[in-house]
């Protein structure tokens, strides 16, 4: 879909041009209009740092990657490409992206626009965007951590349920984890760009917005540092939750092995007593049966006992 601010269908007078989900026909009409090369899906996609951030003629085309919706744990990571021109700003992306949407708004009815001010607007939107969503997995990871350190204790009939909660936590957790490394992608891209049009567009395009330049860098720093606190948290609740089943996993094996224990003399001595030999002491005695039983209950009793006096049980 090709949109054009301000609106002007079939001019070469639109100062940007939104291409989202271009067809070859939608590029090839956004090349006659703008006489500019508009790069397909793959080359914004590449990854070196020569082919997201380079001068072509007069103009800079740039590429970074973001998240299309808020919520880093359920957010796809797309590309968004910029051709920045004197006159023109040209946009290429290839999903509705939450932070651009809001952004689209802004511009509907606009009757003029600077280039050159979308463009810095979209960076800042982004960084904007990756802070919500750095605030909103905060939220969601000290929900996490209250639910597993501040919960009460379970008791054994509810260990069913507790493997079920902690089986998800470690599901929510590892789409954290590759959430906020995908907020991270999205800073260093936008942090790429911004170095790239201070330092070495070439040109001095954007030199006036150098401040405006530099305070964006300063924001995605700190955002990196808090990246970095996130990233620890997350790793913190990984190791409590995969420690929590390793307790788990101990109680159940401890309770078979209590129990395995505390059967091995009663078997033993109803083993010894159900043996059919024709001369046995005990055979011909009248208290033998009742004998027999209490000195099962006894043997099962005892092992029971000394556990409890440990502290196993």
């Amino acid at each position: 879909m090709l949109t054009q601010y301000p609106s002007a269908p079939g001019s070469s007078a639109a100062l940007w041009i939104d291409l989202l989900e271009p067809s070859d026909e939608e590029r090839a009409d956004a090349e006659r209009l703008t006489g500019l090369r508009m790069p397909t899906r793959a080359e914004i996609s590449e990854i070196e740092w020569s082919s997201r951030v380079f001068v072509e003629g007069d103009a800079l085309y740039l590429s970074t990657p973001v998240l299309d919706a808020l919520d880093p744990s359920s957010a796809a990571l797309t590309t968004v490409g910029f051709v920045l021109a004197p006159e023109r700003l040209v946009t290429l992306r290839f999903a509705r992206i939450a932070a651009f949407e809001k952004l689209l708004s802004r511009y509907v009815s606009a009757t003029a626009i600077d280039p050159r001010e979308v463009f810095l607007t979209i960076l800042e939107s982004f960084v904007d965007h990756a802070a919500d969503s750095f605030e909103h997995a905060s939220g969601e990871l000290e929900r996490i951590s209250s639910s597993a350190f501040r919960g009460q204790r379970l008791r054994p009939s509810q260990l069913a349920n507790a493997s079920e909660v902690l089986h998800a936590a470690l599901l929510e957790l590892g789409r954290m984890d590759d959430g906020i490394s995908h907020v991270r992608d999205t800073l260093l891209g936008v942090d790429r760009i911004t170095a790239f049009v201070l330092d070495g567009d070439g040109h001095q395009r954007l030199v006036d917005e150098g401040p405006r330049l530099h305070s964006l860098r300063a924001d995605i720093a700190s955002l990196k540092d808090y990246q970095v606190h996130l990233a620890g948290k997350v790793q913190f609740l990984l190791d409590a939750t995969l420690g929590f089943i390793s307790i788990q996993q101990n109680e159940i094996v401890k309770t078979l092995t209590i129990a395995s224990v505390v059967g091995v003399p009663p078997v033993l001595i109803a083993g010894i007593y159900g043996m059919n030999f024709r001369v046995m002491p005990e055979l011909g005695w009248a208290f033998g049966y009742p004998a027999a039983l209490i000195a099962i209950i006894v043997s099962a009793l005892v092992p029971i006992a000394w556990f409890k006096r440990r502290g196993w049980m």
